[in-house]
């Protein structure tokens, strides 16, 4: 029996983001929008099971939206963080008969038990590649969500780099690239101040000269003791780098830059397992009121406690009751992944590879396993115009004789496993998204990141 489908309509990526994720969890299949009018398009289409939507949208209210569910005869529950109170709620379930009403912040495990109510899912939850497992000691550093440095990330030379692939490389090389590396002492360099990114100094790598002309295409990444930090323009070669490292089994640092937006992703053993950012809109407090836990006026008042009392604004929060342990354990864990999905919307800036003999020990680490981090950020953050740029209508994809990744470590949904076996070589890109019965948008993003897999080629 198919597991049931939920459709989350909300104009906050973070909480969206955070809410799928949760439901996926759980064993449902969910599909999110930001605006009432694309969550109604997709309500006819797909007939989802229960639809969770916010009263306030950027184009339609919520309210008109439960108005169009009830004629469709789809259940729905209303989130509000505007629409409070005792009449708001008797409102929305009297007048317009949501099943439940949930003012922002709310508990997340209190909405997902009011689903459970309203669409029970049969199957056993699925074992996920998000969960979060305790590791070593938790630092300042991490709260802050400020950059480690051991990553050159100010390199201004704008180096022209291709993809990394490090299949190619024989035992040998790949035996050296896992011996510890001894970088540089690093030198200090004062951080361009910005309303949206932290400040305070980055310690940096010395950068490196660019590579020949008629460099290969496909760049054979050397160990950084030989050659210091590898360096590359990001373009779309995301899914590359993850892949790289996942082939190698490395354990290392990707370090990502636009502007003056700084990311790090940490790997161990070729498994991502934490991200750091210079964005202060990153940092837990901030996740925190995007997600709907907590308000902007607890979080100032958790923030003025942590300075006075050096502590961190996370141990504040469970002082104050407003976090539990197990709670800062899963939305630190959703901010990592939060960090990782947003780096796959970047269609521009540069990459930094450094390998350590060690990643960051950090009290929270992530078991993502790469396939599915890349097919679910290239499905989330590709928007369409990208989406035909790398999979053109004439394109003919087929299964790839070397493919990086079994399929086994894929999740993929029914109408994707059925639409596998047409993908072989005999019919083009256009062809199979009439066969698919499927928004050009959806196909799309499954080809791209099937091919990014390697899984697929194209002909």
């Amino acid at each position: 029996m198919p597991a049931p489908r939920i459709l989350v309509v909300d104009d906050n990526p973070e909480l969206l983001t955070l809410l799928s994720s949760s439901f996926e969890e759980a064993g449902y299949i969910v599909q999110t929008a930001a605006r009432g009018r694309t969550a109604l398009d997709l309500a006819r289409r797909e007939r989802p099971d229960l639809v969770i939507v916010d009263v306030l949208l950027p184009d339609l209210m919520g309210f008109d939206v439960a108005e169009a569910l009830r004629r469709l005869r789809i259940p729905f529950i209303f989130m509000s963080g505007v629409h409070k109170g005792g009449k708001a709620s008797s409102n929305a379930l009297g007048k317009y008969g949501a099943i439940a009403y949930f003012e922002k912040p709310f508990e997340r495990s209190a909405l997902l038990e009011a689903v459970r109510a309203a669409v029970p899912n049969q199957p056993e939850p699925r074992a996920q590649a998000w969960d979060v497992v305790p590791g070593p000691q938790v630092t300042e550093n991490a709260e802050a969500m400020q950059l480690t440095g051991r990553v050159d990330l100010l390199g201004k030379q704008g180096l022209k780099g291709v993809p990394v692939s490090l299949k190619s490389m024989d035992r040998e090389q790949q035996l050296r690239m896992r011996e510890p590396s001894r970088p540089p002492p690093p030198v200090m360099q004062p951080v361009v101040h910005s309303a949206r990114v932290s400040t305070g100094p980055i310690p940096l790598a010395p950068s490196e000269p660019p590579p020949p002309a008629g460099a290969p295409e496909v760049l054979q990444a050397l160990p950084a003791r030989e050659t210091g930090v590898k360096r590359g323009d990001l373009a779309d070669n995301l899914p590359q780098l993850f892949a790289a490292f996942y082939t190698a089994k490395e354990t290392g640092e990707l370090g990502l830059q636009k502007g003056q937006v700084r990311k790090i992703v940490y790997f161990e053993g070729g498994m991502p397992v934490f991200a750091l950012s210079n964005l202060v809109a990153d940092r837990l407090g901030q996740f925190l009121v995007r997600a709907g836990k907590i308000d902007e006026e607890t979080l100032q008042h958790a923030a003025e406690e942590a300075a006075s009392t050096r502590q961190r604004t996370g141990d504040v929060l469970i002082l104050m009751g407003a976090l539990t342990e197990e709670e800062r354990l899963y939305y630190v864990g959703q901010q990592i992944k939060s960090i990782l999905y947003s780096a796959f919307s970047w269609e521009e800036g540069t990459w930094a590879l450094s390998f350590q003999a060690r990643a960051r020990k950090e009290a929270i680490k992530l078991d993502i396993h790469p396939a599915n981090l890349i097919v679910r950020g290239v499905k989330k953050l590709y928007k369409l115009e990208r989406l035909k740029r790398l999979m053109k209508d004439d394109a003919k994809p087929i299964p790839s004789a070397e493919p990086l990744f079994n399929l086994s470590d894929v999740e993929l949904q029914a109408w994707e496993a059925h639409l596998l076996p047409k993908c072989d070589g005999t019919r083009t890109v256009a062809e199979l998204i009439k066969l698919s019965g499927r928004p050009e948008a959806d196909v799309l993003a499954t080809l791209v990141a099937l091919t990014s897999l390697r899984v697929l080629d194209l002909r």
